[in-house]
């Protein structure tokens, strides 16, 4: 494992990394010390500390995952899907893509995504990850799936697997029916659980080889955790933290690790939702190598790149392998946040969205509530006025409100695995408003960057992409379907980003792909 910062952060951080040093702060994180983030923090932070010894709690688990793979090859079942939502899908999904090995994910409530992976339950096994089983889009994959084996005439107990806390409402259920269960540690929050039951029971099921991923996480736990120059996790969290430490005005960072498929993704939900809030946060910029940011940097931003060497304008890079990163960013978080003076461990503004899209399914709108409709595209304005009737200047109005200060953020709630060609729009707006550009699936932002949209900076301006869904979903025991949750999710989280002030720009797709490449012209012109 290895952090390497520009010659010019090693200056403007050596201070901040020698009071670290001096208050202990990296051996007091690791004794598990719950009072550093202050009072207030306190009685979270008494709860959530158990990934510091994740690493090594968690090797009790291994012979069960293991003892329950062979049972599964047994039987011929080779196919493992994953329903899980924020960290317990993250984590999962990057460590089995550099794994190379398969697993279906699956956190959206898009029906036709659904659907797609309601297929070959001959040979599939599903696990479910929920703290508490409360999470409405992981109940409804459940559901699904329990419909789907009982039509094929498979028991459902026999090919789900639930990951959940001990004496969870979710782990009583489902010991009551018959189902296998795995519990985590109930003393880690969800993004911070990567080295627990949440990452490794379907990694491993899948094959992934976690064995490893664990004994790296050891090996490096005693350097993370040593009042040290050479701690690479002082200097990065020194580094996340600049808005505050008085080594210059830096609250975004790009990230960059093109050769670490997906631990962009899983280091964006972990800063994002433990630094924002309070009006505060650093704001994680998921990017690949060609962006265009890279070449004209803003100067609010900064640039981390997964490398050995901080050349050009990056910032830091860092190396190593996955169970070293997972604890060495982990560190650095919870630092960042003793800096910035933020609880990393709450999330106070994650339910808004929740509780606006129950309100919406429990009273549904009546019709389309749309601005106008232009070029098939039904277009709708949240937090500020549209003065014209076209696809063209509502895209133009809602650019015009971005400034040197701003970050747009795309929401596209559709299928992420039929239409990936929609993250092309984060390159295009960033070229265009010279801006840093993130993007997310919803809903499964909803439980990462969900909570520094609404929580951080004020600074958000947000175009939020819709479809129309031919082939919906029911869900079994539910009043509502596929198609209605992920409706209702949308225009709750759009009608809370515009109760704290945001703007949003909702577009409906009648033909995604066609809509898309007029879209794409717009932005360009």
């Amino acid at each position: 494992m290895k952090l390497v910062l520009s010659s010019s952060n090693q200056v403007a951080l050596k201070d901040v990394v020698a009071e670290l040093i001096s208050a202990r702060i990296a051996s007091r994180i690791a004794s598990k010390e719950d009072s550093l983030w202050g009072a207030e923090a306190q009685p979270e932070a008494s709860i959530r500390l158990g990934w510091i010894t994740s690493a090594q709690d968690s090797q009790a688990l291994l012979p069960s995952i293991f003892a329950l793979r062979d049972e599964f090859a047994s039987q011929g079942i080779n196919r493992f899907v994953l329903c899980g939502m924020g960290g317990s899908s993250l984590a999962p999904e990057v460590i089995t893509k550099n794994a190379k090995v398969d697993l279906v994910v699956l956190d959206s409530t898009a029906p036709d995504q659904v659907a797609a992976a309601l297929i070959d339950l001959d040979r599939t096994a599903v696990v479910v990850s929920s703290k508490s089983g409360s999470t409405v889009e992981t109940d409804s994959q459940k559901r699904a799936f329990e419909t789907a084996f009982r039509a094929a005439g498979i028991n459902p107990t026999e090919r789900i697997v639930i990951v959940t806390d001990p004496g969870s409402p979710l782990d009583k259920a489902s010991r009551e029916a018959g189902y296998r269960v795995f519990n985590a540690d109930p003393n880690v929050g969800g993004r911070y659980s990567a080295l627990t039951a949440f990452g490794l029971v379907p990694s491993g099921l899948a094959g992934a080889d976690i064995t490893a991923l664990l004994t790296a996480a050891v090996a490096v736990s005693p350097a993370l955790g040593s009042d040290s120059v050479d701690n690479p996790a002082l200097q990065l969290g020194a580094l996340l933290a600049r808005s505050k430490n008085g080594a210059g005005h830096k609250d975004k960072f790009l990230i960059e690790s093109d050769e670490l498929a997906g631990f962009g993704d899983w280091v964006e939900q972990l800063v994002a939702e433990s630094t924002g809030k309070e009006d505060k946060g650093i704001l994680p910029v998921v990017i690949d190598s060609q962006a265009p940011e890279i070449s004209a940097l803003p100067e609010d931003t900064l640039l981390i790149r997964f490398g050995s060497e901080a050349t050009g304008n990056t910032d830091a890079a860092f190396s190593g392998s996955l169970g070293e990163l997972f604890l060495l960013w982990e560190y650095a978080t919870v630092i960042a946040g003793f800096l910035q003076g933020i609880n990393p461990f709450d999330q106070p503004n994650v339910e808004s969205a929740k509780v606006a899209a129950r309100a919406l399914l429990d009273s549904p709108a009546t019709g389309a509530e749309v601005d106008f409709v232009d070029r098939g595209v039904s277009v709708k304005s949240y937090g500020f006025d549209l003065n014209g009737g076209t696809l063209d200047l509502a895209v133009e109005q809602l650019l015009g409100l971005v400034d040197n200060s701003s970050y747009i953020s795309v929401h596209a709630y559709l299928n992420r695995m039929a239409y990936p060609q929609l993250e092309e729009l984060r390159d295009l707006l960033a070229k265009r408003s010279g801006r840093p550009v993130t993007f997310g699936w919803g809903p499964r932002f909803l439980h990462s960057t969900g909570q520094y949209h609404k929580g951080g900076p004020k600074q958000g301006v947000f175009l939020q992409l819709t479809g129309e869904f031919e082939n919906d979903l029911a869900i079994e025991g539910r009043p509502f379907s596929f198609g209605g949750l992920i409706q209702a999710q949308a225009a709750g989280d759009a009608n809370v980003l515009k109760d704290n002030g945001l703007p949003v720009l909702t577009l409906k797709l009648g033909n995604v792909l066609s809509d898309l490449e007029n879209l794409k012209q717009v932005i360009a012109s």
